[in-house]
């Protein structure tokens, strides 16, 4: 087991080597060789929809941020894995509705979008499963990394993630910038379109845990950890922002 300094030095160096290949964000994030600190907890939390709040306020393709706000730090759960796999399609084989999800990163003390971090996304399948554990050993499917661009943004296409006993629905994310760790997050998704969704094959029915009952659904944020979505063709779109401190 990889302790963290060397994962994210392993996170480095490969996204340097793609940039050497010719994807000229990744090549500039890996330029500077200035040290971050990683955000800390706090109560405060980034919403893309409601910018009069004192939110950070995104739309397609740019974020304008008229207030900046600290998005809470949670766990990252017992599921992660550091695969270095920087794309943006992350579904492989996994049946789903296919869910179009944009993040856009907010430097939360300067009310700007973030340029070249690397966004780490991970969920479980249709069935509960998450790749790499659980049986799945060998297996990447529903992970991936994404570099924002100048606006801020990546973009991953997915399914709508399943469930799986005591916990609702939710999305795992990491952001990091050179060789640190800058926020550690969980999105999740409004309850009803869950149910929507999950009436569905390939999905499993109601989940157990709606957000009001999870354990981390309140500590991320609450309401404002909830991805507006719209329905797109069979699947769905998705836009939320997160707010980090990365100096």
């Amino acid at each position: 087991m990889q302790d963290d300094g060397s994962r994210l030095l392993d996170r480095r160096q490969a996204l340097c080597a793609l940039g050497v290949l010719g994807v000229g964000a990744i090549a500039a994030a890996c330029s500077s060789s200035t040290k971050t600190t990683g955000a800390s907890n706090t109560t405060s939390a980034s919403s893309a929809s409601t910018a009069s709040s004192g939110s950070a306020s995104a739309s397609t393709g740019s974020a304008t941020a008229t207030a900046c706000t600290l998005t809470p730090e949670v766990t990252e759960g017992p599921y992660y894995l550091d695969i270095n796999d920087v794309r943006s399609d992350i579904t492989e084989d996994r049946p789903g509705a296919p869910l179009s999800l944009t993040i856009t990163v907010l430097d939360a003390s300067q009310c700007a979008p973030l340029q070249n971090a690397a966004v780490d996304l991970w969920h479980c399948d249709a069935a509960g499963t998450y790749s790499g554990v659980q049986g799945s050993t060998g297996t990447t499917f529903l992970r991936g990394t994404q570099v924002t661009d100048g606006n801020g943004n990546v973009t991953f296409a997915s399914i709508y993630p399943g469930w799986y006993q005591g916990r609702a629905v939710h999305i795992h994310m990491k952001v990091h910038v050179n060789d640190s760790v800058v926020h550690t997050g969980q999105l999740f998704f409004d309850d009803s379109m869950s149910a929507s969704v999950f009436a569905a094959s390939p999905y499993r029915g109601t989940p157990d845990t709606p957000n009001n009952q999870d354990m981390i659904f309140s500590q991320a944020g609450g309401s404002t950890a909830i991805v507006p979505l719209t329905a797109t063709g069979n699947g769905y779109t998705g836009q939320i922002a997160v707010g980090v401190k990365h100096s």
